[in-house]
């Protein structure tokens, strides 16, 4: 790899050396660095913007429309259509009043195209009898120049299109007119205005139906905003009291404790009914003890009257006794009683406490705040409001609905019996212009219709590649002293042999390999040849005048004449320079001698614009003659030019 690469610089430092050395392969080195650039900058300034250019195309415009009275308007619409075109500007529009010349003119390429106004023109296209009736004349040569052709096509639709919308648009303002502003028939407009009475009727009975509804509920939002205001106030009562409730409320501890002494009580009075049962059965027994002794004692004789008398009393004591712990046993009962009650009541109560309590605390916190409710007595003065204004809406709509139906009766009863109808077919209507496009030199395609152009450029280029198989300034040394004629002539004779069987093979491709039609096969062989030659010379010309680089030149000198020529686009839309140096271009006088061969364009006019070139021709192979040098070699030392 090491070795590769000091090979590469060794042999890449020599070319760099000669170049160094010979300061003219430097130029050269420059020339052709900058050569893609100079193509490119020829070809589209040259198609950089036609559209700015299109005034340059020059357009005859024949108006020959007479006008028409119609329906007590007078018409000239070939008058506006001039008009129009002049105030656009798109083309150099040029009037004529003779219609032959102006197709005269653009035969011989005068003029891009022509537009012709017929007499009849507003005639027949005015009532729109039938369609197409008014016809537009374009007349265009395709054989001139086939996209110049297409442009005037192109313009010949846009024009039928824009005069028959203008032609429209006045028919329709004198129906519009006519009809007291309406489109269709009195007899639809008359059913029509008819259901819209009978609409405005319903709307009428419906808007009294809604004023009625809407001062009833004007009424009843001015009674709701009163009961809101009440109801909120009472709400603030009610939330202020149940928050006093619940802030008051006992604590669930003292309602525990008061449900335990509740039932401690009863559990005690329980207790006591049976202490007092058992001290009933002590003081009965007590009692029979008592009523025993005082009996044996009132039988004794040993006991004193006194003890009698106090076991007596005794007795009646505790008789007394056993009647009281009777009454009080039977009350305990009774007082056992109501503390079981109130045991159970006392639950009950504190268990109602505590779910009153839990509701109170929920309702609490349920409650809406005193902002929430001024809100709502807020949004029920706007209902209120805003159901006042409805009812006023209502009102209104009711007296525009009343207005609306009188208005609608008042049209009906006003409607013409009938309308002025407009005459013609409605195909004829919406179309009564229609542009008729007239082609001379007729082309058969698009491929024909560039064939003129790029004939002339193969012709050239064949012609710089025959210039490079001889050394154009190398002679032997037997020739020194010929003539310079004889000396040129005799030096180029390859070359023109070359250019011969290049022209001849072109026309034979052009002919019968692509079936052109051709309409003077001799003016266009002649052409050919001529044109091949004159090429020739101009390139030999170049290279002995410059050398080589005459040859780069010629080669530069192609796209120039191709710009120029109009082979891209019509040469007047390409503007500035290029239009200025295109009758000075060999190449333009070629074009135009091919189209008038192959197409019959220009009026066949051939031998003119040929006898130009050759002219070009015969002017560059005298130069060459004379000027430069000869270099004069041993023919042993005479090379070929070309390496295989």
């Amino acid at each position: 790899m090491r070795n590769f690469a000091s090979q590469v610089r060794y042999v890449a430092r020599h070319e760099m050396m000669l170049l160094l050395r010979y300061p003219k392969m430097l130029l050269a080195v420059v020339v052709v660095a900058v050569l893609p650039s100079v193509y490119a900058a020829i070809y589209l300034t040259s198609v950089w913007d036609p559209g700015s250019h299109s005034q340059a195309l020059k357009v005859a415009v024949v108006n020959l429309d007479e006008g028409v009275h119609y329906r007590d308007h007078v018409f000239n619409v070939g008058a506006q259509v001039v008009y129009k075109l002049g105030r656009s500007a798109r083309f150099g529009y040029v009037n004529y009043d003779d219609s032959e010349q102006a197709r005269q003119d653009v035969r011989m390429g005068r003029a891009a195209f022509a537009l012709i106004i017929p007499k009849d023109f507003s005639s027949n296209a005015v009532p729109g009898a039938q369609p197409g009736g008014g016809k537009l004349v374009v007349y265009a040569s395709e054989g001139n120049n086939f996209q110049t052709a297409a442009i005037a096509k192109q313009f010949a639709n846009e024009l039928g299109h824009e005069v028959n919308e203008s032609l429209n648009e006045r028919r329709w303002s004198m129906v519009l007119t006519n009809a007291a502003g309406s489109q269709r028939s009195v007899d639809e407009l008359r059913a029509g205005v008819n259901a819209l009475r009978t609409g405005a009727a319903d709307l009428q009975a419906g808007a009294n139906q809604a004023a009625t509804a809407g001062r009833a509920l004007s009424n009843g939002s001015v009674k709701l905003n009163a009961g809101v205001n009440q109801a909120t106030d009472g709400f603030k009562q009610l939330g202020n009291g149940l928050r006093t409730l619940d802030s008051k409320r006992p604590p669930n501890s003292e309602l525990n404790r008061l449900k335990v002494g509740a039932d401690a009580l009863a559990s005690g009075h329980t207790d006591l009914s049976k202490g007092m049962d058992e001290l009933q059965g002590g003081s009965h027994k007590l009692l029979e003890g008592a009523t025993a002794f005082k009996t044996e004692a009132d039988d004794s004789l040993l006991l004193p009257t006194r003890v009698k008398d106090g076991v007596g009393q005794l007795a009646g004591g505790l008789n007394q006794l056993d009647d009281g712990i009777r009454t009080a046993a039977d009350a305990q009962k009774k007082l056992a009683d109501g503390a079981t009650r109130l045991s159970a009541g006392v639950g009950t109560l504190t268990t109602g406490m505590r779910t009153m309590t839990g509701a109170i605390r929920q309702a609490v916190t349920k409650l809406p705040e005193d902002s929430q409710l001024d809100e709502l007595a807020s949004g029920s003065a706007q209902l209120s409001h805003g159901a006042g204004e409805l009812s006023e809406g209502l009102q209104k709509l009711k007296g525009g609905s009343q207005a609306l139906s009188s208005g609608l009766m008042l049209l009906a009863d006003s409607l013409p019996a009938s309308i002025d109808t407009p005459e013609g077919s409605p195909e004829g209507l919406a179309n009564s212009v229609k542009p008729i496009i007239e082609i001379d030199a007729v082309v058969g395609n698009s491929g024909s219709g560039f064939a003129p152009n790029v004939i002339p450029a193969a012709l050239w280029l064949g012609a710089g590649v025959a210039a490079f198989l001889i050394h154009i300034r190398v002679l032997p040394r037997h020739a020194k002293k010929f003539s310079p004629p004889a000396k040129f002539i005799g030096k180029v004779s390859v070359p023109i042999l070359v250019v011969a069987l290049q022209a001849a093979l072109l026309g034979t491709t052009v002919t019968w390999g692509l079936h052109v039609p051709v309409h003077n096969i001799a003016a266009f062989a002649t052409c050919l040849g001529v044109a091949g030659m004159s090429f020739l010379m101009i390139v030999l010309f170049l290279s002995r005048t410059m050398g080589d680089a005459g040859k780069v030149f010629a080669m530069v000198f192609l796209a120039v004449q191709l710009s120029a020529s109009g082979g891209v686009l019509p040469v007047e839309l390409s503007g500035g320079l290029y239009e200025v140096i295109s009758p000075w271009m060999p190449m333009t006088w070629t074009i135009q001698a091919i189209k008038a061969a192959m197409f019959g364009a220009y009026g066949g006019a051939w031998s003119t614009p040929m006898a130009w070139v050759s002219l070009a021709g015969l002017a560059t192979l005298l130069l060459a003659c004379w000027i430069g040098r000869w270099r004069y070699l041993h023919p042993a030392q005479m090379r070929p030019t070309v390496g295989l």
